[in-house]
């Protein structure tokens, strides 16, 4: 027969793994505490709904960058013909007569292709940053505001996402002064391009750029796109960890499109599957990173305390006919004392 575990000794008590590390570790218990947000808050649901619009926002953009192209060779015929005679020479026959045509009508209809891609690439732009929004101002546990109406809110969505491709476009140009390319023009320019070591202080420097311009793009993100105002401090921090990350996802991704493009079937959906592959990744990382920047130990201190629930105080009167138990017994005590008192001075000489 086993004998009984006292309580204090149950193993049931104790804690477990998870829960030691947590406790021995700060660094573990903000990770877990920001998996815990990341999760309560639904943040796979919304990666995927930023993957979404991401992906259909990819066609109209090609739309408006075939009508840019249009109104380009229409400007120039020289380029047109120039053009249009590599496509004889490099495609002959029925084939290449078909494309010159199909590139013909494509200029003829550039202005309708260029009005639709563009309303088509601002619906589907709206629709990416609503979810955007939505999706850090929960990472971050912000309530859900009363609502600004339909037009506020699509304005206050279009003036955030004008902001962040202004950012983009600041975030490119900086990569691309900062990129290997332009450094070794500037180091082919000081005559420095010979010196040993400078192609691996190249690289590093390079590296070091690339994560400086996303580090500052990241924190930005995550710090002025939700709905209301937040942290900026929390977001460097975490818009930091998320560059560092983003660096290296980069790096495993450039390997991964250069091993699946080898083939015809990676050629044709290889690029397709990596751009999807690559806005699931980044957007989920950048949820983790703001989920992370909410549960810091600054925001968890001066988090709201939500009141407690109502509370309904109802008076409860009773009404009881008759003495009742409580007075029969207190008028029989009453009697029996008087009873005593008369006895006892009845005997009295």
């Amino acid at each position: 027969m086993t004998p009984p575990v006292e309580p204090g000794n149950s193993d049931e008590s104790k804690p477990g793994i998870l829960d030691r590390f947590r406790a021995r570790y700060h660094w573990f218990d903000h990770v877990m505490r920001a998996q815990e947000r990341y999760q309560e808050s639904k943040g796979d649901f919304y990666a995927a709904g930023i993957t979404y619009f991401t992906i259909f926002a990819l066609f109209p953009m090609l739309m408006v960058g075939f009508a840019i192209g249009g109104f380009i060779l229409a400007s120039q015929p020289e380029l047109l013909a120039e053009l249009q005679e590599r496509i004889k020479s490099t495609v002959p026959g029925d084939i290449g007569q078909q494309l010159i045509q199909l590139m013909d009508s494509a200029i003829e209809s550039r202005t309708s292709v260029g009005i639709i891609g563009l309303a088509t690439a601002a619906w589907a732009g709206l629709g990416w940053m609503a979810n955007l929004r939505e999706a850090l101002s929960q990472m971050w546990g912000l309530a859900r505001q009363e609502a600004k109406g339909f037009i506020g809110t699509k304005i206050s969505d279009l003036t955030a996402m004008v902001g962040l491709l202004l950012a983009l476009v600041v975030t490119i140009g900086l990569t691309v002064l900062g990129s290997s390319g332009a450094m070794k023009q500037v180091l082919k320019w000081i005559g420095l391009e010979g010196v040993p070591g400078v192609g691996v202080a190249l690289r590093v420097a390079s590296l070091a750029i690339s994560v400086l311009i996303t580090w500052l793009l990241f924190t930005w993100v995550i710090a002025r796109l939700p709905r209301e105002s937040v942290s900026f401090r929390s977001a460097l921090r975490a818009g930091l960890m998320a560059a560092v990350a983003f660096e290296i996802f980069k790096q495993v991704a450039s390997i991964y499109l250069r091993s699946v493009v080898t083939g015809p079937a990676g050629a044709t959906f290889g690029p397709v599957l990596g751009l999807m592959v690559f806005a699931y990744i980044t957007s989920r990382l950048i949820l983790f990173a703001t989920a992370w920047a909410a549960t810091s130990p600054d925001n968890l201190a001066t988090a709201p305390v939500d009141p407690p629930n109502p509370a309904q105080i109802t008076p409860r009167v009773e009404f009881r006919e008759g003495l009742g138990i409580r007075g029969a017994l207190a008028a029989a005590a009453l009697g029996a004392v008087g009873a005593l008192g008369i006895s006892r001075w009845s005997r009295r000489p």
